[in-house]
């Protein structure tokens, strides 16, 4: 037997991930489909050292991962699409104080409390734009354990590098199925380490100084600097202001930060794109029947490709657009009325050539419902 290759749902695949990348504080509300991580942390974290707690609601959760991490501790809580919404504004905190953390919204039907078991993919714009105000955020997900488990991984890495909350958006099959994962040894991904700042005590410490590579060294909440932390608009101090130069300033950098380094933060994967006439683009557990569907109709000479993205946000306009490029037509294949469509259309040079490929009513979507919306659009001799 070895130890190393595990059988299990991706909930937990996202908590071994999670234990892997160093987390040392959850604290969540159970809720459809993401109560596995709860369960499965309320065990395993107290056995690696870390702190668990229940807290009496989605707001209070998100609250206690953000003092968590200003304390030092790497942080996450867990929910869906209703305690999604309840965390929008601690999360427009976290983005606002610079705080990293990490947020797993196991995706399901909506809006409201929908179909609590039934997937849907209905919350990505909300992971984009859920919070208030002009912000950037960074947004994951992935479409099998393996990745799930790495892009878990990843969302640490990134929440601690650019300090600010990241969004891990899994669907309720990707939540709930079960498949192998190979465990990678201790070191086989790096870690990124909370970055401290060298500043001696007594001596004048910038929390929201950027370094020259733009990174923030942090002191941890508590500890030998006095520091203050807000939602308000703040110099680098820390102290509120509305000064027009502060406030721009600090809004371009809050922004920039994420959406200047595009290239760093963007994870995907690409199936047979080098000669492809029709491009397929989907992401979570429909990538896995639209991979199923290109590789059947590969065998039967048609030249289709995938492109899987694992980061949504910040979404990846340009590379959209070069894989794309000499397609005949793209089709996006997703569990929703069109959210990542729209950014397609928008990112290619023809949008007329887009189509979509979805369910809305709670049901996955299979590859033959692929293949009829395919027949439809090559019947137009696209």
């Amino acid at each position: 037997m070895n130890e190393n290759v595990l059988f299990l749902q991706g909930n937990e695949a996202c908590v071994e991930g999670a234990l892997y990348a160093g987390l040392d504080f959850f604290a969540g509300y159970p809720i459809t489909p993401s109560t596995e991580i709860a369960e499965t942390l309320a065990r395993r974290l107290p056995q690696a050292g870390g702190k668990f707690i229940q807290m009496e609601d989605e707001i209070a959760s998100m609250c206690a991962i953000i003092g968590a991490s200003l304390t030092g501790l790497k942080s996450m809580t867990a929910t869906s699409g209703p305690g999604f919404s309840l965390k929008q504004e601690a999360i427009g905190y976290a983005i606002m104080a610079e705080v990293p953390c990490v947020v797993v919204n196991v995706m399901r039907a909506g809006p409201s409390t929908g179909m609590p078991t039934r997937v849907s993919q209905g919350d990505v714009m909300q992971a984009r734009w859920g919070t208030h105000g002009d912000h950037a955020i960074i947004t994951l997900t992935a479409s099998n354990h393996q990745d799930l488990f790495a892009v878990t991984v990843e969302a640490f890495n990134l929440s601690e590098t650019y300090r600010t909350p990241v969004i891990l958006l899994l669907d309720e099959v990707v939540g709930h199925m079960r498949e192998k994962l190979v465990m990678p040894e201790p070191g086989e991904i790096p870690l990124v380490k909370r970055l401290r700042t060298s500043v001696r005590e007594g001596t004048d410490y910038h929390p929201y100084l950027p370094r020259e590579d733009g990174r923030l060294p942090m002191s941890d909440f508590g500890g030998v600097h006095r520091y203050n932390v807000t939602g308000l608009h703040h110099d680098m101090w820390g102290f509120p202001t509305d000064n027009p130069q502060v406030a721009h300033g600090l809004m371009r950098h809050l922004t920039d930060k994420i959406e200047g380094r595009l290239s760093e933060i963007t994870r995907f994967k690409e199936y047979f794109l080098d000669d492809a006439d029709g491009v397929l683009i989907s992401y979570g557990a429909p990538a896995r029947s639209a991979l199923h569907v290109v590789e059947n109709r590969r065998a039967r000479g048609e030249r289709l490709g995938l492109l899987e993205l694992q980061s949504l946000w910040p979404f990846p306009t340009e590379l959209v657009r070069e894989r794309c490029e000499r397609a005949k037509f793209v089709m996006v294949v997703e569990l929703n009325m069109g959210q990542v469509l729209q950014e397609v259309k928008k990112a290619v040079a023809d949008p007329e050539k887009v189509f979509l490929a979805n369910r809305i009513d709670g049901v996955f979507i299979s590859p033959t419902d692929i293949r009829n919306i395919l027949r439809l659009i090559q019947g137009r001799g696209v």
